[in-house]
């Protein structure tokens, strides 16, 4: 099992899961009206024909995306980055801990939102949002900004090996296809998989207007 990326759900919805995409219209409903509570207005459009661009779908085990927020967390405390795989279980641990605490802060949209569930909408927001219970909405309510999400993504690339040119488009073009397959060779594979995912997800995600979803 692991955590399942869409951009563009309703697209694949509408013409593969007819009950799914009537439980998601709902949730992608609730999610609106919710924002609207926030002073922030957007919803999710339904797609016939989108360009390639605009849609996205991808994942990867859990533990990659803890593995991430570890590199986020260390950059940020001005700590030696390491990988994951390279360091003992005691002290992933303990960096663990500082995830934790770092989460604890409410700022960062990397590490403010729920492992398996819930949204990304894009919308530029400073902080990450937590919406009332009431509001129903997946994830247990907090949701990010696409754009603060690439944000934090292209600040930690270089930290894991990974060149952005002036447009913050990775610099190797073997950088840019999907992430779909198994993770990459390398100190860093497990990371730089799972941020290719989220930093394609969030291209989609602004240049079509349609939220990041995890499921």
């Amino acid at each position: 099992m692991g955590l399942s990326i869409s951009v563009g759900l309703l697209y694949d919805q509408a013409r593969n899961d007819a009950e799914g995409l009537d439980y998601h219209r709902r949730a992608f409903a609730r999610l609106s009206q919710a924002l609207m509570a926030e002073g922030i207005s957007w919803h999710e459009s339904e797609v016939t024909d989108p360009p390639r661009a605009h849609t996205f779908s991808g994942g990867f085990p859990y533990g990659y995306l803890t593995q991430l927020r570890r590199i986020l967390v260390l950059a940020n405390l001005g700590e030696p980055v390491t990988p994951a795989l390279a360091v003992s279980q005691h002290q992933y641990d303990h960096d663990c801990e500082k995830i934790q605490d770092e989460t604890s802060m409410f700022a960062s949209h990397l590490l403010c939102h729920s492992d398996s569930a819930g949204y990304y909408v894009p919308v530029d927001f400073a902080d990450p949002l937590f919406l009332p219970a009431e509001a129903k909405v997946e994830g247990a309510g907090m949701v990010g900004s696409s754009q603060r999400l690439l944000a934090e993504l292209s600040g930690i690339a270089p930290s894991i090996g990974i060149g952005l040119d002036d447009k913050g488009v990775p610099s190797d073009p073997e950088e840019t296809g999907p992430a779909v397959g198994p993770a990459t060779d390398g100190p860093f594979e497990t990371e730089r998989f799972a941020w290719h995912a989220l930093y394609q997800a969030c291209r989609a995600s602004i240049t079509g207007g349609h939220a990041i979803v995890f499921h």
